[in-house]
Order: structure tokens, then sequence, then C-alpha cells
């Protein structure tokens, strides 16, 4: 057995695992690393990335470019032209990042499953009484974006945005082992709740971006984000972004998770399940079905 492989093994264990990623300073060992990882010197830059390659499935082979000024820098890094596909079938709604398909299906009325037997309302997730009503008895999908994945996410449909919520929050580790033993996860770490106005179907989706340790912050290009950590509470960003099917939304500083909300009447793609993994731009729901008849 190698080193790489007995330290995964290890860390693969529960308890350890917990105890290595949550019964931490979460915010101290955030902020550090947000400071950290953009430490531009190359030994500094070239240890890091080593480190990470060694702990994570690293995987460099479809960035825009190979070399980087920092951790960060390759954290945030973007795809070469053409890495992603976006589907064109007007009737998909694409997915908005690479990631893990966790919990997936009906909003039983306004409660949605965080893992088996762990539920949590929409108003604990969005803080907004406009979100309950209009997502009661729609779909969601959970996506959870590991360390090694891109960390760019994108505009599922056509769409407007003129809201964000940004509100602040813990956080715990997102990964399975802390979804099962942290009740509500995703309503207690920090999060910006994402209205977005799909074009010319009369509907709004919404993503929830869920930050996590080590991840120093949310990022949007189309609105001006508070420094994360120190903000208390719901914070209303307004903006008017209007964006194309695929354009890039934002990024997290690491992995972490993407909740997609959808209204009544929009289904899960076959595809979709617990457990799969899906690419940016690959399929991820459908639009109602007179509405996809009519685009």
């Amino acid at each position: 057995m190698t080193v790489r492989s007995l330290v995964h093994r290890v860390l693969r264990q529960e308890d350890v695992n917990f105890l290595l990623t949550n019964r931490i300073p979460r915010r101290f060992v955030t902020r550090f690393m947000g400071w950290f990882g953009r430490i531009e010197l190359p030994l500094v830059r070239d240890a890091s990335i080593a480190v990470w390659k060694f702990f994570g499935d690293l995987d460099l082979g479809d960035a825009k470019k190979t070399r980087f000024r920092s951790l960060h820098d390759c954290f945030v890094r973007e795809l070469a032209d053409g890495a992603r596909p976006v589907d064109a079938d007007p009737a998909a709604l694409i997915s908005p990042c690479d990631g893990i398909v966790g919990a997936c299906g009906r909003i039983e009325g306004d409660v949605v499953l965080q893992a088996k037997g762990s539920p949590y309302t929409l108003q604990e997730l969005t803080g907004d009484a406009g979100e309950v009503a209009s997502r009661r008895d729609g779909c969601y999908v959970t996506l959870r974006l590991t360390a090694g994945m891109y960390h760019r996410f994108h505009a599922p449909y056509a769409c407007r945005v003129r809201r964000v919520t940004y509100i602040s929050g813990d956080t715990w580790n997102v990964n399975p082992i802390a979804l099962a033993r942290i009740e509500k996860l995703f309503c207690r770490n920090e999060r910006a709740v994402i209205r977005a106005e799909i074009a010319e179907s009369g509907h709004t989706i919404t993503l929830v971006p869920v930050a996590a340790v080590l991840v120093a912050s949310i990022r949007l290009r189309f609105a001006d984000v508070p420094t994360s950590l120190r903000r208390r509470g719901a914070n209303e960003i307004a903006c008017d972004a209007t964006l194309a099917k695929g354009e890039e939304m934002g990024w997290f500083e690491h992995g972490s998770t993407i909740i997609v909300l959808a209204p009544r009447g929009f289904t899960l793609c076959p595809k979709i399940a617990e457990g799969g993994i899906v690419r940016m731009g690959q399929p991820l729901l459908r639009l109602p079905s007179a509405v996809a008849a009519g685009t």
C-alpha cells in the first residue's frame, strides 16, 4: 500500500474526516486560506498545488492555462474553450456547474432533503416567504463540487437576475459525512440566493451557492458581494444582469455546493440521480411541457 492510499484510507474514516474538517476553528482557517491562497511566491504556489494533488483528485487537463500565479489562481481556473459544450435543447435547463448529484427530486410542500432522513425548509434556506410560495411542490437538485473540480458556475438558461440575497453564516464542511451529522447544514452556512427569471417562459428558478470550510467567499460577476464571514444576516444586493445560457455567473474560492430550486411543472432530466456526476452544460431540468413546446 502506498503512502497516498494509506492517507486517503485514514481520511475516509468518518470520525477522523469530521474531526479534521469541522472540529477546527472554521472561520479562522477559512480566512487564513483566503489569504494564503493568494500568495504568489513560486515555492509556496508549487508546494500548495502539489499537496492539493496529493490529497485530492485535481485534474488540470481541461484548464485554459497550466501555469498559475498562486493556489487561488488554480482554484478559480477557467476552462479551455469548448471543454464544456452547452446543451442547445430549448426545453432543457443545464447544470450550472460540475458536481456530484446529492439529494434531488420533488419538493414536498416546502420541505427539501439535505440527505436521507434530514429535511430542511425553503424558508430556512432562503429566508424568503416569496421563495416558499413560488417553489412549493416544485423540484430541486443539490450539486456538490469537490475540491478538485472546476469551481465556476454558469446560467442554467437564458435569464435575467435582478436581485441576490447574501446570507452570512458558518462554514461547515458540506461533504456527505458532515451532511449526515449536522442538521440543516445548508441553512447554517454562508450562502447566496440568486433568483433567475427564465427568458420568455414567465418562470423563475433559484440557485443557492453554499460556501463551506476553506471557501473564502462566493463571487458573482454581476453583483458586488460583501466580503464573506464579516457581515451577519441577510443582505439584499440589487443588480440587473442578462445572461445567456451557459454564461458564467460566478465562482467559489474552493469546492462547495449549489442547490437548484424550480417551481411546479419542472422535472429532472432522466439521467439525474443521486450519486451521479454531471458537468456544466449537460441537461439537468426540463421546462414544463407546455412552455417547452412553445419555445
